[in-house]
């Protein structure tokens, strides 16, 4: 149940579908009733639409997710194993056209296979199932077997975890998969914004993991001034930390997480 209320909830709390929701109910407005309020409500949510895919706004919003956790420290010796987070396969597509397609967090994978090759006594645990409420598909671990076959990587370093739906449902399910043994270290890779979130969620049900953030989306605090070129970015990168912030008070509100913004 919480895991469809939180899709649900989730996509009327993004940015550009909340502003176009707000305009389709000003058209709605202006057309039934007449006078100013509908109008009004149009030129707010183009106005906000504007300013939400062309300002650095989203950059603003996004940027305490990716510097919250630092770059992991090697110096410390080599990792017992890698935990990896589901959200770099695009399932949809794969569905029909029998490939292993890769979404914008592509990294998590990427840098995943090298840190494998880099640790060849390093397990890999793979987490993810299938996030989505509309379409079917291959399960992303399904496609995770497949991508690390395809790099040569060897299947018994390789632990597959698909049931998980969200990133709560990562930790629970992975942990006892995992088995961490007191002095281990176990590194987390997920997108540099969802790390908080994802940190949280492992430390709740006692899974001490060590960040190793990937797939930044800025450069730095310099891109608090760098604008847009086109409206679609910078709503997606908008959507992206909104849905992230919201995620973080959601898992607080729901005991998910034990602390409202997880830092190292």
């Amino acid at each position: 149940m919480f895991f469809y209320l939180s899709k649900i909830l989730g996509f009327f709390a993004l940015p550009s579908n909340a502003l176009i929701v707000l305009g389709l109910a000003g058209a709605a407005i202006a057309v039934l009733r007449g006078g100013r309020a509908g109008g009004k409500l149009i030129v707010a949510s183009l106005i906000l639409l504007a300013i939400f895919g062309f300002s650095p706004l989203a950059n603003g919003l996004i940027l305490p997710l990716e510097q919250r956790f630092p770059p992991w420290d090697a110096s410390r010796g080599p990792p017992t194993g890698m935990v990896v987070l589901g959200g770099a396969f695009d399932t949809v597509v794969s569905d029909t056209r029998y490939d292993i397609p890769l979404n914008e967090a592509a990294e998590r994978m990427t840098v995943s296979a090298a840190l494998a090759r880099k640790y060849p006594q390093a397990r890999i645990i793979f987490t993810g199932g299938t996030g989505t409420l509309l379409y079917g598909g291959p399960t992303e671990g399904e496609l995770a077997r497949r991508f690390y076959a395809s790099l040569g990587i060897a299947a018994d370093r390789i632990t597959i975890e698909e049931e998980s739906r969200d990133t709560a449902e990562n930790a629970v399910f992975t942990k006892p998969l995992a088995d961490p043994k007191p002095g281990e270290r176990w590194l987390l890779v997920t997108s540099a914004y969802h790390m908080p979130r994802s940190i949280g969620a492992f430390r709740r049900v006692g899974f001490m993991v060590e960040a190793y953030p990937v797939d930044y989306r800025t450069r730095g605090v310099e891109d608090l001034a760098r604008p847009f070129p086109s409206l679609g970015e910078g709503l997606r990168r908008g959507d992206t930390a909104v849905r992230e912030w919201i995620g973080l008070l959601f898992y607080r509100l729901a005991g998910r997480t034990n602390e409202l913004f997880p830092a190292p």
